[in-house]
């Protein structure tokens, strides 16, 4: 049977003082965690490896014995991510863990090398795929952040403005992947749901380049908000682009394009019904100044 259990059990005071003191305080980041949580942390994992490994088996991280350490270790790795922690801050955290554990096993088993040496590779093999588990664990955590902040800044950058009673203006900036064409098109047709509006205006001023894949994405949004009952018009249509449109051979249909943002608007009030007159700075009364 394995000493490791009986190590653990009976020197956990001296196992966590020397692994707290062991880390340094570069893997501990004090300016991200105080010292009192860093301690509870310490204690839970160390009190939950303790219950794992009583059954016998210390290699089976897998095993119904380290349910709760995963689940522990899985918490710790996702808290850690949001904290600003790096994946090896938070995987040294349970590799340090070796070195005072090794130092008791072998005063505990220096009587009997052969032993000492097998529950020594089962250790290195324990804390191994701990830290590995942890590692993914907030790997994994990292890429649900960046992928959630990468969609709320699509969201952001994506702002569907009402411009007038029936008409509304999506003004886009950078790159249009497909990405950003689902993200485009969900923001597009909510608003004209909760407006009620007739006619979108797609401004493309800020895309910096327009090519076969860019030109779909813009049919597929006009089509889906023309099914939503919104013509569309888009604008922004430089020298340039027209140009690329033409040398692709790319067909717009019937969607109308305006050279500004200002003709599209006037085009969009003309469909709906109205007009905006130009009118003059009133003269001074009296000699009265404003």
């Amino acid at each position: 049977m394995s000493k490791i259990p009986q190590v653990l059990r009976e020197n956990e005071q001296e196992i966590l003082t020397e692994w707290t003191k062991d880390m340094t305080s570069a893997t501990r980041r004090a300016d991200l965690m105080s010292d009192q949580d860093f301690k509870q942390q310490s204690t839970r994992f160390l009190q939950l490896l303790q219950e794992a490994v009583q059954s016998g088996d210390v290699s089976d991280i897998n095993a119904s014995s380290f349910s709760q350490l995963r689940d522990f270790l899985g918490n710790l790795s996702v808290s850690r991510a949001r904290q600003g922690f790096t994946p090896t801050d938070t995987a040294m955290f349970v590799f340090s863990l070796k070195k005072p554990v090794v130092s008791l096993l072998r005063r505990a088993m220096q009587a009997n090398p052969t032993e000492m040496f097998t529950d020594m590779q089962a250790l290195n093999d324990l804390v191994d795929k701990l830290g590995l588990f942890t590692a993914e664990k907030f790997m994994k955590s990292r890429e649900e952040v960046i992928i959630r902040q990468q969609r709320e800044m699509l969201e952001l950058s994506t702002p569907v403005v009402k411009l007038w009673d029936g008409i509304l203006a999506l003004p886009l900036i950078g790159t249009l992947d497909s990405a950003r064409t689902q993200v485009v098109m969900e923001s597009l047709l909510q608003r004209v749901v909760e407006t009620g509006s007739v006619v979108a205006i797609i401004d493309i001023t800020g895309v910096p380049t327009v090519d076969t894949l860019v030109a779909q994405h813009l049919i597929k949004t006009v089509t889906a908000a023309r099914l939503m009952g919104a013509d569309c018009i888009i604008s922004g249509i430089r020298p340039q682009i027209a140009q690329t449109i033409v040398h692709l051979g790319v067909r717009l249909g019937d969607i109308t394009t305006k050279a500004t943002l200002a003709d599209a608007f006037v085009i969009a009030l003309e469909r709906i019904g109205s007009s905006v007159k130009k009118g003059g700075i009133p003269a001074p009364v009296n000699g009265s100044t404003f």
